[in-house]
């Protein structure tokens, strides 16, 4: 394995990070998803981790040939070095790599990396052209003490207040979703970050929490509140402000049916051989619909009575009319091939290559790459060190000067 020289010449079949240095501090599931996607689209990504290694790589099952899919779901790319900041030589390591970066990517909690010189008043101190991103839970002010786990935050957030049956319990999505969302967060504030100081010459520190991620991907709930003053509650799977929207059940298993504007409403009523409801008074309008939901609803299950998902799904999809399957996660991949997405991809090559889930955005002319599986522990300590010894050593802070407009 060579660590890839930093340099900010491009070329057409460079990647869009190509030359970008990412030091990652960071562990479990926010930090790594977004330096993954950095590293994905080209960037140097040092994963730093401490002698027991990442949380997730203890995460199991499901594992592939004994090492956690959860760990390497989130991984690819990068290069993984062992440090324990307690040792004054390896603080001096990890020092040189951050040397090195145009990017630290941290999620300790508040306060942790202190006695390490590595808070965000000395890393700016020491590194200024350095963008920074550090990750917690709930921010560095009164919820700085609450440990940093997504289900918290789907928790008090008031997201699994909105999940869940009318009667039933609240209940948590069924992944990380606010670890993720942050983990974008993350990398689009990085982009804005390293744009700007390609102007200005300054790096900066940016902060992220999942309880802010968790309000802003709340969007039209946390919005109709702030707004409005309005607290939504749970509906199943119905849709606050559209209706038809959810899962409705055909003559062998549920189908789901989107209808967002009186139009698509209208194509499927016909298509169900119904054409008189979309006259109905009750049913005109959105908000005639929202207001007669359970009427609608009597109406629509007797039509979709008549024949099986599968084949209410090929007749409104040929209609035009939003609608689609219930797939496992197994037949949601099957799915996105057939409709030529190429979702799995092998990161690595040959006997230590990994398949995995592609990169999401779809570049014409720099795309993402998968040149490296997801490192065991501490198997690029020798090249990471080796590369750091490389002469001549252009820092990220003479990087960063080199785009200041003359």
């Amino acid at each position: 394995m060579t660590i890839p020289n930093p340099t900010h010449s491009h070329t057409a079949a460079s990647r869009p990070l190509e030359g970008v240095v990412v030091a990652d501090l960071s562990r479990v599931l926010a930090g790594p998803y977004c330096t993954m996607l950095l590293a994905d689209m080209g960037a140097t990504v040092i994963k730093i981790e401490g002698p027991g290694g990442d949380d997730t790589r203890q995460w199991l099952p499901p594992h592939r040939d004994g090492v956690s899919t959860y760990y390497q779901s989130v991984n690819r790319n990068k290069s993984s070095i062992v440090l324990d900041l307690n040792d004054e030589s390896d603080l001096e390591t990890a020092y040189r790599v951050i040397d090195r970066a145009d990017v630290f990517v941290e999620n300790f909690k508040p306060g942790s990396l202190d006695r390490f010189g590595l808070d965000p008043q000395s890393v700016g101190l020491r590194w200024p052209q350095i963008v920074h991103a550090s990750i917690t839970g709930f921010g560095t002010a009164e919820g700085r003490t609450m440990p940093g786990y997504d289900l918290l935050a789907q928790a008090v957030s008031g997201a699994m207040s909105i999940t869940g049956e009318p009667d039933g319990e609240p209940q948590r999505a069924g992944v990380a979703i606010f670890d993720v969302m942050t983990g974008l967060h993350a990398a689009v504030g990085i982009l804005g970050a390293l744009y700007e100081r390609d102007r200005s010459g300054q790096g900066q520190h940016l902060e992220l929490d999942l309880l802010s991620s968790a309000l802003s991907g709340l969007v039209n709930q946390t919005g109709g509140f702030a707004a409005a003053g309005n607290v939504p509650s749970r509906m199943g799977n119905d849709h606050p402000s559209l209706y038809p929207y959810g899962p409705f059940p055909a003559a062998d298993r549920n189908i789901i049916i989107c209808c967002g504007n009186d139009r698509q409403f209208t194509r499927l009523v016909t298509c169900l051989g119904a054409p008189e409801l979309s006259e109905d008074s009750r049913f005109q309008t959105m908000a005639d619909r929202n207001e007669n939901r359970g009427e609608l609803r009597r109406l629509l299950v007797r039509a979709l009575s008549s024949r099986t998902a599968d084949e209410w799904f090929g007749l409104l999809q040929e209609a035009g009319i939003p609608c689609s399957p219930i797939l496992r996660i197994d037949e949601g991949i099957q799915f996105a091939q057939s409709l030529g997405l190429k979702p799995v991809v092998e990161a690595g090559s040959g006997t230590t290559s990994v398949p995995a889930i592609k990169h999401p955005v779809s570049f014409s002319r720099t795309p993402a790459r998968y040149d490296k599986a997801p490192p065991l522990l501490g198997a690029d300590h020798e090249d990471v060190l080796a590369w750091l010894d490389q002469e001549p050593v252009q820092t990220a802070a003479e990087r960063a000067l080199e785009h200041l407009p003359h």
